[in-house]
């Protein structure tokens, strides 16, 4: 029963995807429409139009399974011999920074929403 109701809230994360993908057909933004859905769903979120009991339980199952959909993309680098030219090693070092960027914004925002949470006893 658990496995469906996984499922069902990772289907219910696609929907958002599928509006940003519509969104993205109507207007000419330069923002992926993968991020324009996941900015609808947090807009929904913090709203209160969509709960947070919806999607918990299916985000916390694809971010446990994150490192699993990047396995693709890295074993595809061996292929290019330009990743140990200087031009690869700037592109590395480019990606490995922005890397920490993202985890340390992201380990801030935890944070605080953690810290928040253990405050609001609702």
């Amino acid at each position: 029963m658990k496995i469906i109701m996984i499922a069902t809230q990772i289907l219910f994360i696609h929907l958002f995807l599928f509006l940003g993908v519509g969104i993205k057909a109507l207007l000419p933004i330069p923002i992926p429409a993968s991020m324009i859905g996941l900015v609808l769903l947090f807009l929904a979120l913090c709203l209160k139009i969509v709960k947070i009991e919806w999607v918990e339980k299916g985000a916390t199952w694809l971010i446990a399974e994150l490192l699993l959909f990047f396995v693709p993309a890295a074993v595809g680098i061996i292929n290019y011999d330009e990743i140990l030219s200087l031009q690869g090693f700037e592109t590395l070092l480019l990606i490995g920074l922005s890397t920490l960027i993202v985890m340390g914004s992201t380990a801030f925002i935890a944070d605080i929403i953690f810290k928040k949470k253990d405050r609001d006893p609702a």
